[in-house]
């Protein structure tokens, strides 16, 4: 028989005896039974569990460390005539005091009930003049038995609690769970906010993956492998960093004395995880750290070695193509070819020419015999001369010079206990490696949330090409909360349009049926980019004027340039700061401005789309070669997957041209 979904599926901490074996009678309920074990360290004398049948009725469960030998005290006071009873006062106190500051309306029941591990239920009973009404039910040692045949149905109300009552009583036993409403850029339900619901709950999947395996191990009781792991793999919108960042707050209060690191790969992501957590906390936590992860790598370099800011995009270009001129111009391999195997041989861990030549390319769109690999491997060395030559370096020799520096001794990585990872679908094997390191051995735990649509994932790669063993530690979500049908349908339609041969399972296809219904997706078509610049600033203006609050809208614009273009025109129309480029600058009230690129993991209630033409005419390229073409087109259709379903309620397009037909299909099926 299946047993009771409960949450967390494992004790996090090591609970006192009489809890336990009270946790393990409820687990072993069938599976039409919900329990809830009461978690949040911050909100002391709670209930212990809540239990909620298949039919929504409601129990709460505190659990006594009472001795046998109160239960003669209870009887000597009772025999005095003592209105007041020593055995389970407390709890009663407790159980009343939780369900009155519900404020049920007199249609709506909670029971409640205190359990006795430590003494027979007879005993129990005596103990009690009798049950008034509204009080708790007693039951002794027996219920907590295993091979119970206690009818746990008779203990719930005669009725169920409505779905707005169930929730409220859930926001307030689960509150490490419940997701305030400025944290979110879903639309609110109307019966929710006739009843003054404007929070929301993680969902139980959310929940589960929030809880996953908390209980990390003491020093003395290392982990049979090097690391404890959990994954997350979810669709757009269905609250993976959410997820991130309750886990850290729960395992924040759950181990103080550890050390917290977590990493993404953009900076607007980063600066707005840690704001939207201190909010969450209230406090800013002294032992979690917030880096990208080149920010983290920088911050330990090695002291021997000076800083060399990064080749800015162009320049590397520049000099990526003058090196495939002299070493590659004769061949078929392209110049973007050539950068795009720069790129990913930067990413693995550090290879010899002979690794190079016998080490498999799963995902990279494009074959090398063994000719061709000796070639772009000379190539790669002269590249590497020309930067040396210039005095300078690249983003992908960040990671691999602190690996240097690691491997020689020159650099030790500090230790962290607990490493937690946002959008880890672009993380490169090196990186990973790099991170293993830094965890502290036999004990660390690594979660990490990814959206396989993306990043490597999206090209066909895996968790275990980044060293990661993903089976047994993976958890799906495939439910949407952030955005709504309309946009989520186009989002997957685009998709399915430009790229019809996938696989089916290679993306995570989302739950739609419970998706609310908003507004279609608009596209402004316009003849050019300025007069897209000039359109979409005079859209942001009367937006505001409106009285939408600029925090509520987010910009992504297809190149770098294009964003400063967008931020300038802003401001010149609604004042000095009114638009930011969300890579320099925290959250607040702005309208956050930047690249498709750096949008991952971002969201709003409103969400312009800017410089498409871009993306698309680079896909035209007469310098492309088929495989290069068609491996593009996949990378850009993801890439607009992920941009459109940042938007929560709104989405607009600007094209400057004729419409591409994929896209213009797409739009009219939607309408």
């Amino acid at each position: 028989m299946a047993m009771a979904c409960i949450l967390p599926d494992n004790p996090p901490t090591k609970l006192p005896k009489e809890a336990l074996r009270v946790f393990k009678a409820l687990k072993a309920l069938p599976d039409s039974y919900y329990v809830w074990h009461h978690l949040a360290p911050w909100q002391l004398n709670m209930p212990d569990f809540l239990v909620i049948n298949k039919q929504g009725k409601a129990l709460l469960i505190k659990v006594s460390a009472a001795a046998e030998d109160q239960t003669s005290v209870a009887s000597q006071m009772l025999l005095l005539g003592e209105e007041k009873q020593a055995l389970g006062q407390n709890e009663n106190a407790l159980l009343s005091k939780f369900v009155q500051a519900l404020n049920l309306p007199k249609n709506q029941f909670v029971e409640t009930l205190v359990i006795f591990p430590n003494i027979h239920d007879k005993q129990v009973q005596a103990s009690r003049l009798k049950r008034g009404a509204g009080e708790p039910h007693w039951l002794g040692k027996e219920v907590a038995q295993p091979n119970s045949i206690f009818d746990w149905e008779t203990l719930f109300p005669s009725a169920a609690l409505d779905v707005v009552w169930l929730e409220k009583l859930r926001q307030r036993f689960t509150p490490e769970v419940v997701v305030p409403a400025e944290m979110t850029v879903r639309p609110v339900i109307d019966r929710r906010r006739e009843a003054g619901l404007t929070d929301y709950l993680l969902d139980y999947d959310q929940e589960k993956a929030v809880k996953l395996d908390l209980e990390l191990p003491d020093e003395d009781q290392p982990l049979p492998n090097d690391m404890r792991l959990n994954i997350i793999n979810g669709v757009a919108g269905s609250g993976k960093t959410l997820i991130l960042l309750y886990r850290l707050r729960l395992l924040l209060h759950l181990y103080p004395d550890k050390r917290f690191l977590v990493l993404t790969h953009n900076r607007p992501l980063s600066r707005d995880m840690e704001s939207r957590f201190t909010k969450l906390e209230g406090r800013e936590a002294k032992n979690v750290e917030w880096r990208t992860f080149s920010g983290w790598c920088y911050q330990y370099w090695s002291p021997t070695t000076k800083w060399k800011e990064p080749l800015k995009l162009g320049a590397r270009k520049r000099i990526i193509e003058e090196v495939w001129r002299e070493h590659l111009q004769q061949t078929n391999i392209s110049a973007q070819m050539f950068q795009s195997e720069v790129d990913w041989l930067k990413d693995q861990v550090p290879m010899s020419r002979k690794d190079y030549l016998g080490v498999e390319r799963r995902g990279r769109g494009f074959r090398l015999n063994e000719e061709q690999r000796q070639r772009i491997f000379d190539a790669l060395q002269a590249y590497q001369s020309a930067l040396k030559k210039r005095e300078t370096l690249d983003w992908g020799d960040v990671p691999r010079l602190l690996w240097k520096f690691t491997e020689s001794g020159e650099v030790k990585l500090p230790e962290y206990d607990i490493i937690l990872i946002d959008e880890a679908q672009f993380f490169a094997p090196l990186w990973t490696k790099l991170i293993q390191k830094a965890l502290t051995p036999k004990s660390g735990h690594l979660f990490v949330v990814a959206d396989p649509t993306q990043g490597f994932l999206g090209r066909g790669g895996s968790w275990k090409a980044l060293g990661l063993e993903a089976r047994g530690h993976t958890h799906h979500l495939r439910k949407s909360y952030r955005t709504t049908r309309e946009i989520m349908q186009f989002a997957t339609l685009l998709y399915r349009l430009r790229v019809p041969e996938d696989k089916e399972d290679e993306v995570l296809i989302p739950d739609i049926l419970n998706m609310p219904n908003g507004a279609i997706p608009q596209i402004l078509s316009l003849t050019s980019a300025q007069d897209e610049v000039a359109r979409v600033a005079n859209e942001v203006e009367m937006l505001v004027r409106q009285g939408f609050s600029r925090k509520h809208l987010l910009l992504l614009h297809a190149d770098g340039a294009g964003v400063q273009h967008l931020v300038q025109a802003i401001n010149e129309r609604l004042g000095k700061n009114a638009a930011l480029d969300a890579k320099d600058t925290f959250p607040g009230d702005y309208v956050r401005v930047t690249t498709i690129n750096a949008g991952a993991g971002l969201e709003s209630q409103i969400v312009f789309l800017v410089g498409l033409r871009q993306l698309f005419e680079a896909e035209q390229s007469l310098r492309l070669s088929d495989e290069e073409r068609e491996s593009l087109i996949k990378d850009n259709s993801r890439k607009l997957y992920m941009a459109i379903t940042r938007a929560g309620q709104r989405l607009v397009l600007t094209y400057a041209g004729e419409l591409p037909e994929a896209l213009e299909r797409a739009l009219n099926v939607n309408s």
